[in-house]
């Protein structure tokens, strides 16, 4: 994990190639990210299940929730193989939190125009 001292926006995607995101702040790439306001990690889609059938569970949205998210964005990859389970968008739902979900370079495109204005959270998976 990768937090950023003294930072309370989500820090800006620099980079983004098939396999690869690059973050600002962050020297080693990331396959797929979580991000969140003062942070990003590598998101690794073992730790929850999460398979691009059924797609993004509760679990992996919930981090960025805990980190203070106000507003989410979930990519749906670069060709748009990657689903969202129901129950993650009926969490988000839930708690109130607006959820935008985009195919990745649009994703990254929001993400990057939103994180200077409000507490932004998002699942970056940069390939299929």
């Amino acid at each position: 994990m990768y937090i950023m001292e003294n930072v309370e926006n989500s820090p800006k995607i620099t980079h983004l190639s098939w396999g690869s995101l690059k973050v600002e702040g962050i020297d080693k790439p990331f396959k797929d990210a979580k991000l969140y306001p003062g942070g990003a990690r590598e998101w690794n889609w073992n730790e929850t299940g999460t398979r691009h059938i059924p797609g993004i569970q509760p679990a992996d949205v919930q981090e960025l929730v805990e980190h203070g998210s106000k507003e989410v964005i979930l990519s749906k990859g670069i060709y748009e193989r990657l689903q969202v389970c129901p129950d993650t968008l009926q969490m988000l739902i839930d708690k109130g939190i607006p959820a935008h979900v985009l195919q990745t370079d649009k994703a990254v495109q929001l993400y990057n125009e939103l994180r200077v204005k409000q507490a932004i959270g998002a699942l970056i998976h940069s390939t299929c």
